[in-house]
């Protein structure tokens, strides 16, 4: 299993092209209030996060979802369980 820290590398790469020009993304960046993103790009994160890594997000998990370290933190659970 890839380390906290490299986990939150990847999701932040992945998130900067998704977010606004001039916009900075650390973990914790609100993935909505800051980014503005929408269904679509929550999406575009899930699939991307998904490929990169080799597994499959519940979408059940979303809600609990607001910042990037929130993101990690349930993604590195997904990868604990495989």
């Amino acid at each position: 299993m890839p380390a906290y820290e490299e986990i939150v590398s990847v999701v932040i790469e992945i998130v900067k092209p998704l977010a606004p020009l001039g916009r900075s993304v650390r973990e914790e960046t609100d993935l909505v209030a800051d980014l503005e993103f929408d269904s679509l790009k929550v999406m575009n994160l899930i699939e991307q996060v998904e490929d990169r890594f080799d597994v499959s997000v519940p979408l059940n998990i979303l809600p609990d979802i607001r910042t990037v370290r929130d993101f990690v933190a349930k993604l590195q659970e997904i990868l604990g369980e495989r």
